[in-house]
């Protein structure tokens, strides 16, 4: 049950890893103080903000938007921390557009929900006048159990007066910091895409700058704007900052001129996600409900299907592990009465031990059967279910033979996740779950080229498997960069033998790729230094409070490197700089992506484990090798293929070239 929780009041939290929703009227900068059993702030690097977004176990919203998300993992807190104030502040107070107070605005509310939505509680907070920023509520530890309390503590002096209090001498600089770093959000942030025309015109409209609701997963370490999420404010609304009605101070953007204010929000209606489109019709007596593509919970289609999805890989997890341990039983059952009958010295000759031994047989049999038939009723309706998802995935959840892909266009949002390629169980050969992985990167990928023992025998020739191993990380590069907007995805390639020529080839030639791909010892050179430097540049403006303060025409968009047949053109200068890639770059923006013989590679010892260890290993031939910590299945996966003759790959990274050229301009 939720608690609305008033000022003073707290509530403890049963939960560690957990969301906080914020709805307000207007546009507000999001942030989040870490304190000690003091309360206190002990540096900038205490703070995540616009400017610095991610501290450990804290990851808060990267622009000013009407709607924000923070991500919060008290587990992942440092024993030093006791204390987590969630701040809010007007980002356009000091630049005398928009809002400059909270009395002016629609009240705040501030949820606390677990990772699934559920509601823990909330605060909607009232009674601000004056105030441009306000501590909305804490976290706080107290002996050994986190709770929440609602606080409501405004300040008139926006950001500085509330660091100040807080006791963080830099309050100032920090303050200043924030709002540069939100002006710039929002003087690029963009509109969401216009509604779909009567006539199904689906041609990108020139958009207005405009505020969009935090989308919440942009490249870390970019101080560029996170594009809106779909169903942002229409430009020029009460979420753009547009002019306030000036009466006697506090005024109501949806009451008559002059009348008082309503603090209830003029969106808000539930603070749990919305519920599923409506179902489908009531099935007939006896028949399971048909499945619909969406039904699952989530604040947007692609959250309810990225819901739904995870949610048939657990159903086909629990039926296999049910159907197995049920095997198991009737296995254990009928070994156990073999042995009694034969434990038995008068059952061993005649026919009463034959009788005990076909009853215990028939016995198993039983069992099995009405496992297989629980099973294959389960597996029926995850068919059904699959058939009308598949259709409806879009296309970062899509495979390439997807109609979606016919009708693609350059987004202009980062999806929630990518899809991998598949996974299957053997009970279950017919149903293909995709392997969806939540965006941006958290580490990167590993492709072996080497021989693998492949479910149909096929394929154990090195120079096949070298060949399929890099179409596999061409189709991932490609995907990639179709599901990221224009200009926020590079791709590097180092191939210092040029054996992956062929199959990089609709990267190479459609342009999408930062620069020809690099060869000789020389070439993996260059490359390994510049974006090592890239890494240190960004973390050293990230420690020290500044991330805007980098080279003029930095490129800010997430990094891609494709390494092909390594340790070919390495030496131990390389292989340390892609340790550091791997170990350092993915909390900027870098991510690694290897095509490798793990057995080829061992030659490095253990200098290169942590490497492996680190990266996420695929195939690019279907194998069972993806263990499940769950119930300890052996998944199979199968990775993605472009369908044989089909175009589809090139003709969607020609759009992604021209509309880098035409971001570019």
């Amino acid at each position: 049950m939720t608690a609305e929780l008033v000022r003073g009041q707290n509530h403890p939290l049963s939960q560690s890893r957990l969301e906080i929703r914020i709805s307000a009227g207007t546009p507000v900068a999001a942030a989040a103080a870490l304190g000690d059993e003091n309360g206190r702030i002990h540096g900038t690097q205490w703070v995540a903000h616009p400017g610095a977004p991610v501290q450990p176990g804290l990851e808060v919203s990267r622009q000013a938007a009407a709607d924000h998300r923070l991500a919060v993992d008290l587990d992942a807190m440092t024993d030093a921390v006791h204390r987590v104030s969630v701040l809010l502040a007007l980002p356009a107070a000091n630049a005398g557009a928009g809002p400059a107070r909270f009395g002016s605005v629609a009240a705040p509310f501030v949820a606390v929900t677990g990772l699934d939505g559920t509601e823990v509680a909330s605060y909607t907070i009232t009674g601000l006048d004056l105030e441009s920023a306000v501590v909305a509520l804490e976290l706080y530890r107290r002996q050994g159990a986190w709770k929440v309390r609602a606080v409501g503590q405004g300040y008139a002096g926006g950001l500085a007066e509330l660091f100040a209090d807080q006791g963080l001498s830099e309050a100032a600089q920090l303050a200043a910091g924030i709002d540069e770093a939100v002006a710039k959000g929002l003087a690029r942030s963009v509109q969401a895409p216009p509604p779909r025309t009567p006539e199904g015109d689906r041609s990108r409209q020139a958009a207005a700058p405009a505020v969009g609701p935090d989308q919440g997963a942009a490249p870390q370490g970019a101080s560029g704007p996170v594009p809106p999420a779909y169903g942002g404010q229409p430009a020029g609304g009460q979420g753009q900052g547009g002019p306030q009605p000036a009466y006697g101070g506090a005024t109501d953007p949806h009451a008559p001129s002059g009348g008082p204010v309503d603090y209830s929000h003029p969106r808000r209606q539930t603070s749990a996600p919305p519920p599923p489109p409506p179902a489908a019709p009531p099935a007939q007596p006896g028949q399971p409900a048909r499945p619909v593509a969406g039904d699952a919970t989530g604040w947007s289609m692609e959250e309810r299907l990225y819901n739904q999805v995870w949610g048939m890989f657990e159903d086909l997890a629990r039926t296999a592990a049910a159907y197995r341990s049920a095997v198991d039983f009737a296995e254990s059952r009928m070994d156990k009465e073999l042995e009694q009958a034969l434990s038995d010295p008068r059952s061993r000759i005649g026919g009463q031990g034959d009788a005990a031994r076909e009853a215990a047989r028939a016995r198993y049999t039983q069992l099995v059967d009405q496992a297989r038939a629980s099973l294959d009723r389960d597996l029926d309706q995850l068919v059904a279910e699959s058939e009308v998802v598949e259709p409806a995935l879009p296309p970062a959840f899509a495979r390439w033979d997807n109609p979606c892909w016919h009708a693609y266009r350059v987004p202009m949002e980062i999806p929630m996740a990518l899809r991998l390629g598949d996974l299957r169980l053997p009970e279950a050969e017919s149903i293909r779950i995709p392997m969806l992985l939540r965006l941006p990167l958290e580490r990167g990928l590993w492709i072996d080229s080497g021989r693998t023992d492949s479910l149909d025998g096929s394929f154990t020739d090195s120079h096949d498997m070298r060949r399929l191993a890099m179409d596999t990380a061409v189709a991932h590069a490609a995907r990639l960069l179709a599901v990221y907007p224009a200009g926020e995805f590079t791709v590097h390639v180092v191939d210092p033998a040029g054996s992956g020529a062929q199959a990089l080839a609709p990267l190479t030639q459609t342009g999408v790729l930062a620069g020809p791909p690099a060869q000789g010892a020389a070439g993996v050179t260059e490359v390994l230094a510049r974006l090592t430097q890239r890494v240190d540049l960004v973390q050293m403006a990230l420690r020290g409070g500044a991330p805007d303060a980098l080279p003029p025409g930095f490129d800010t968009s997430q990094q891609l490197l494709i390494v092909n047949d390594f340790p070919h053109g390495f030496d131990d200068r390389a292989v340390n700089q892609l340790r550091y890639l791997v170990d350092e770059g993915p909390p900027v923006g870098v991510h690694l992506m290897m095509v490798a013989d793990r057995e080829e590679s061992a030659g490095y010892g253990p200098l290169l484990d942590p490497l492996w260890r680190s990266l996420l290993r695929l195939t690019p031939v279907p194998d069972d090798h993806l263990a499940d910590p769950w119930v300890g299945h052996a998944w199979t996966y199968e990775p993605p293929s472009v369908p044989p003759g089909s175009e589809v790959l090139r003709q969607v990274l020609t759009q992604v070239a021209e509309a880098r050229r035409t971001w570019n301009r």
